[in-house]
């Protein structure tokens, strides 16, 4: 079961995800990164409250990579849980994605400082 919150906050949207993210939970997920993605060019994304996600979830995550490029949308994750880190780390996505310790790293890297 997955738990979704997303708010505007100034510049950007934040989307947080609380709970598991697995397959049938991966659509919401999906929506939230689509809504994000047609209406603002910056995206935080809280994951510190993540306690499990599956390859679907993690496609998720992979199959907006091109799409935010192309467009020119920055994405930063954050409050990654360690095993859920470790996830990550093992398919590679910090080389990938933009992952930091807590929000103000986040949203410095958001930010271009």
């Amino acid at each position: 079961m997955v738990e979704i919150n997303t708010q505007a906050e100034s510049d950007y949207q934040l989307i947080e995800v609380k709970g598991d993210v697995d397959a049938s939970s991966s659509i919401e997920l999906d929506n939230a990164l689509k809504s994000a993605a047609e209406n603002y060019t910056k995206i935080l994304i809280n994951l510190s409250r993540l306690e499990y996600i599956s390859s679907a979830g993690l496609g998720v995550f992979i199959s907006y990579l091109e799409e935010l490029k192309t467009n020119d949308i920055k994405l930063v994750i954050y409050g990654l849980q360690e095993k859920v880190r470790e996830v990550f780390d093992i398919l590679g996505l910090q080389h990938l994605m933009n992952i930091t310790t807590n929000k103000e790293e986040a949203q410095e890297l958001l930010n271009g400082k």
